[in-house]
């Protein structure tokens, strides 16, 4: 793509950029979805190759930089400082999260160093589109041939190799971030739910009053249970791995999904149907069915009872799941016959 002197950069440059930008936005948005160890590593790994791969080319870019600056001002195009402000602050950012240098909960004011990157990974995504509107450098069917694939596989090769030296720097060094989850993810109050940081998604908010009883519904079927009787004893040992940043290992306890829907709903429920559970605010998801045996209702957690913040008197536990499948102050769960992936991949509250 770029991988030539860099006095012949120009459009292959360009293109490079654009592919790396693209696949690390699209990998950052993934890695929000994937919760289990294994693809979340793989996904957490290409995101971080491909922003660290923008630096390799870094000389070709500044002399494109540099034709542009010497043609006259109305054709330069627009949103180029922006734009490299922007992904410099993104890279920046996503450096000093995945270093924890600077803890991965703290910022000035008080916010997590993950979200300034999240904030400037977006701002970036509208600033490409802005600095691209209108510019004829696309790809090209000969970006494909034997030259093109050769430069592309060495700048991916380049880019996976900065990225595995980083890691290691930070092994060797035992620096904070060596610790983190595969998902990238601190580790903040494990067995101390007190520790763990009270978050919400978006503009989710802790209700005044989080409801007394939990409504129960299938087809032709409604029933309401008091959230006084959900501590059955079911116990699960599983990782809230929170969007923000950060993760906890709690042992949760409460009552299994699939034994109080059976208990109340009977055995007559669609194999193949879903189950929505839905929050007192409005938040809600919808999982399988099928994985009822592994959900929990949860009403405590390390032995003590939630805490408003944290979803009390009740909330989901979705063992493999990202935090925000972990519904809070649930108040109904309905199963229901459509698919459970019919729904916006991230929750739009």
């Amino acid at each position: 793509m770029a991988l030539t002197s860099p006095r012949r950069a120009g459009r292959r440059t360009n293109v490079g950029l654009l592919a790396l930008l693209l696949l690390s936005g699209g990998t950052g948005v993934l890695a929000f979805a994937v919760g289990s160890p294994g693809p979340a590593r793989l996904v957490v790994a290409v995101h971080g190759a491909a922003g660290l791969g923008l630096l390799l080319l870094v000389p070709w870019k500044a002399v494109v930089v540099r034709r542009a600056w010497r043609r006259p001002a109305g054709t330069r195009g627009a949103g180029g400082v922006s734009l490299g402000v922007a992904t410099l602050l993104t890279l920046l950012t996503g450096v000093l999260h995945a270093a924890g240098v600077t803890g991965p909960w703290s910022w000035s004011a008080g916010v997590p160093v993950l979200h300034v990157h999240v904030a400037a990974g977006v701002a970036t995504g509208a600033l490409v589109v802005v600095h691209a509107w209108g510019r004829r450098q696309r790809p090209r069917t000969t970006d494909l041939g034997r030259r093109g694939l050769l430069r592309a596989g060495a700048l991916g090769a380049g880019a996976m190799a900065l990225w595995g030296s980083g890691e290691g720097l930070l092994r060797l060094t035992g620096a904070p971030g060596a610790e983190r989850r595969a998902t990238g993810s601190f580790e903040r109050g494990t067995d101390d739910p007190v520790a763990m940081p009270v978050t919400q998604w978006i503009s989710d908010t802790v209700p005044d009053s989080p409801a007394a009883v939990l409504v129960l519904t299938a087809p032709g079927r409604r029933v309401r249970v008091p959230v006084a009787d959900l501590d059955r004893g079911d116990v699960v040992r599983a990782v809230l791995d929170c969007t923000g940043g950060w993760y906890a290992v709690q042992d949760w306890r409460g009552v299994r999904l699939d034994r109080l829907l059976t208990e109340h709903l009977g055995r007559e429920l669609p194999v193949d149907g879903s189950v929505d559970v839905v929050s007192g605010t409005g938040f809600r998801r919808r999982l399988p069915l099928v994985e009822a045996g592994r959900l929990l209702l949860a009403t405590h957690a390390a032995g003590r009872p939630l805490t408003p913040g944290h979803g009390a008197p009740v909330r989901l536990v979705a063992p493999g799941r990202r935090g925000f499948w972990w519904v809070k102050w649930v108040a109904r769960v309905e199963v229901v016959d459509a698919p459970w992936w019919l729904q916006s991949p991230f929750p739009l509250q």
